[in-house]
């Protein structure tokens, strides 16, 4: 599940101000950011742009796919939704149109209509972080096709400096003033919006776990493939912005199908940012806080009527609406004109089943990025970063006493956190074509010390115009 960085416009200062290599697009499960250009642009340089561009319009494409193979891993005992132990492939296949139409000064409507085809490892189960960011909780060996996005933007002046703004997915070419206000409105991704790290956001070019594609903690609410509806508004005054957005939960976890009553249940969230320069290097600093009110499963209260009633814990069995409440910190900071790194700490109550996202309650992230030119190979990258997940003790115990979730249950449970280390080599070809080899090594997979560790690699083609 990965995603397009909507606000890029709405967020992108004035040039003198925003001097980072990674520039202008970022990358969840399901929605995806288009940016490889963002990996290779010069800091002093607009990203180039490919496809058509008449200032009132524009069209752009993109198709990614990712290979990935895991090694049999020792394992003492094996549940229903475990990793299995065997080595085992999988892949993912997603192509996007991205049609934008400028309707008057300041107003723009995108169109995505997007299809993806997969072969998941385990049938997703068996990891908290996943290892795949395009993989979707709906899609199959069967091409689907379907509306990803479709969207107004509106954009008010408020003055201020004026940047500039260069022709992209999603983005039409145009200026901005440092002082906006910004209202999105319509079918799209929560993270296009929120959360938009220049340094791992993207599983289509950046890092390809889901722990790394935006907090691991963040259940944000989308349907299977990651998208939902509703509004954001954005107010931008120069270093600073803040962004409010409410959106539609699926009727049912981890569910196709959206709720359209969003007054009664919905996911809310906040997000401040702070743009700044330390040692003379751009950076960024982001706190966001999350609220969803659904009909969900609490932990404690299926264990609880398992004890009573018999049987194994079921989260199903005691479903009602109550909140899930959560936060993130997030940092980025170049360290160099050509080397950059990250960092993010997320947590949630961590007292209800995960309703749309990965089965991640408490996590830690951090990693490195480099330019290619460091090396004498501009337009490639290479990335390092190291991910430690957790799980409530409320969580732990129904794992333990043998409950399921959507993604987790070996039966019983050795808890441990969950730690991910992952590198990744991107190395840019022909024209708009970038070639990846990723690796992974997870050790506790599924927060169990009796399973693993196990090693997955990868190889990616993404191709962009």
């Amino acid at each position: 599940m990965t995603c397009l960085a909507l606000h890029a416009q709405e967020s992108a200062p004035a040039p003198v101000k925003e001097a980072s290599w990674v520039t202008g697009v970022a990358a969840t499960p399901g929605p995806r950011p288009e940016a490889a250009e963002a990996l290779t642009a010069s800091p002093a340089k607009p990203l180039r742009t490919y496809g058509a561009n008449l200032d009132f319009w524009n069209l752009h494409f993109q198709s990614t796919y990712l290979w990935q193979g895991k090694r049999a891993f020792q394992a003492h005992y094996t549940g229903e939704n475990s990793l299995l132990p065997q080595a085992e492939t999988g892949y993912t296949l997603t192509a996007t149109v991205f049609l934008g139409l400028r309707l008057w000064p300041g107003a723009e409507v995108y169109y995505n209509p997007e299809m993806v085809q997969s072969q998941e490892i385990s049938e997703l189960h068996g990891l908290g972080g996943i290892t795949n960011g395009e993989n979707q909780k709906s899609s199959g060996p069967e091409a689907k096709v379907y509306r990803a996005r479709l969207f107004l933007r509106q954009t008010w002046g408020l003055g201020g400096e004026k940047s500039t703004v260069e022709d992209g997915p999603n983005q039409l070419s145009g200026t901005v003033e440092s002082r906006r206000l910004v209202l999105t409105v319509g079918n799209l991704a929560v993270v296009d919006i929120f959360d938009n790290n220049a340094f791992s956001h993207d599983a289509r070019i950046q890092f390809a776990n889901w722990a790394l594609i935006t907090y691991g903690t963040y259940d944000y609410a989308a349907d299977a493939r990651g998208y939902t509806w509703g509004a954001a508004l954005e107010y931008d005054f120069d270093e600073w912005a803040f962004r409010y957005g409410r959106f539609a939960q699926p009727r049912e976890s981890n569910g196709l199908y959206l709720d359209n009553k969003i007054l009664q249940r919905f996911g809310d969230q906040v997000e401040l940012e702070h743009g700044h320069t330390l040692f003379g290097q751009p950076g960024k600093l982001r706190l966001l806080a999350f609220r969803n009110v659904i009909s969900q499963g609490s932990f404690k209260e299926a264990v609880d009527y398992a004890k009573l009633n018999g049987g194994l814990p079921d989260v199903a069995n005691v479903r009602r609406e109550q909140p899930k409440n959560g936060f993130g910190v997030a940092l980025e900071q170049n360290l160099t004109q050509d080397l950059g790194g990250f960092a993010r700490l997320g947590w949630n109550d961590g007292r209800t089943e995960t309703f749309t996202y990965a089965e991640i309650e408490r996590s830690l992230s951090a990693g490195l990025v480099a330019k290619g030119r460091l090396w004498n190979r501009v337009g490639d990258s290479a990335g390092l970063a190291l991910v430690q997940n957790g799980l409530s003790a409320n969580h732990q115990a129904y794992l333990a006493a043998g409950g399921l979730g959507v993604f987790l249950g070996d039966g019983r449970l050795n808890y441990r956190s969950e730690r991910i280390i992952e590198a990744n080599y991107s190395l840019m070809g022909a024209k708009g074509i970038w070639l990846s080899v990723l690796a992974q090594r997870v050790w506790n997979p599924g927060y169990n010390a009796d399973r693993g560790p196990v090693r997955f690699f990868g190889f990616r083609m993404h191709f962009e115009f």
